[in-house]
């Protein structure tokens, strides 16, 4: 964990954000106080497991969105190596070549969206490991030694608020009014994914980690959110099976 002092002012930047949404703190609070704390244009923060689906939990904006999206359905990009290494993956330009080698994919369409510069801040407690806090610049831009310690101390306090929540929060305001439209239903989220995974399981013949793999495959060539397509698989709209492509059918559940 970072200075006390520092801890302090980061801790209250997230309250005034929660203060203005006339809400509880929550991890989208993170994400808006440290846009505008750092020479960022949006941030994005995903739960991650090694043993399940990653889940975004919320962004501040359509490109930040899209590039937690792009790294779910891809399985590259440096939210997935930050959470994989357990380490701060900072990446000034998409445009330098090593990076266009490393994310074949992810880096042209990150560029595509709108970023230039991305940052990758893993959530940590110990052995503990619940996510990543995605940053993105839409210019080339390096974070100074002062900006990259508010930058960690942004994604430590994500990491108590997501584990004093247990992975859980909804970001819904004091009073129980609807949530803010900005964060996912992880628990919908999470279940329809894994429920999608296991019926292409079934249906392919394979295993859970393939299925997973064919579900985002197909998301991805389609240019389809990961959500719709599970929603779809769930539906009985999307079928597949061992020797063909998946194929939408007319039936509804």
């Amino acid at each position: 964990m970072r200075s006390d002092s520092r801890s302090e002012r980061i801790q209250v930047l997230v309250a005034e954000q929660a203060a203005r949404r006339g809400a509880r703190v929550g991890v989208v609070d993170v994400c808006t106080a440290a846009v505008a704390a750092l020479p960022v244009g949006g941030a994005g923060l995903s739960a991650m497991s090694r043993t399940t689906a990653s889940h975004p939990l919320c962004s501040t904006d359509d490109i930040s969105e899209q590039l937690e999206e792009l790294q779910l359905t891809l399985g590259e990009g440096p939210c997935v190596d930050a959470f994989t290494h357990g380490s701060a993956v900072l990446t000034p330009d998409l445009l330098t070549g090593e990076l266009q080698d490393r994310w074949t994919v992810f880096a042209d369409a990150a560029l595509e969206a709108g970023a230039r510069a991305v940052f990758a801040l893993p959530l940590q407690m110990g052995a503990i490991s619940p996510g990543v806090l995605d940053l993105y610049a839409d210019v080339p831009t390096v974070l100074d030694a002062e900006e990259l310690a508010d930058a960690l101390a942004f994604a430590d306090l994500a990491t108590l608020l997501l584990l004093d929540a247990r992975i859980d929060e909804t970001g819904a305001p004091a009073g129980g009014a609807p949530a803010d439209r900005d964060f996912e239903d992880l628990g919908a989220y999470r279940a329809e994914i894994d429920q999608a995974t296991g019926i292409l399981s079934i249906q392919l013949g394979v295993g859970i980690d393939e299925a997973f793999v064919r579900l985002r495959a197909h998301a991805y060539t389609q240019g389809r959110r990961l959500a719709d397509v599970a929603a779809d698989v769930v539906a009985h709209r999307l079928r597949s099976s061992p020797d063909a492509e998946p194929e939408r059918t007319d039936e509804e559940t």
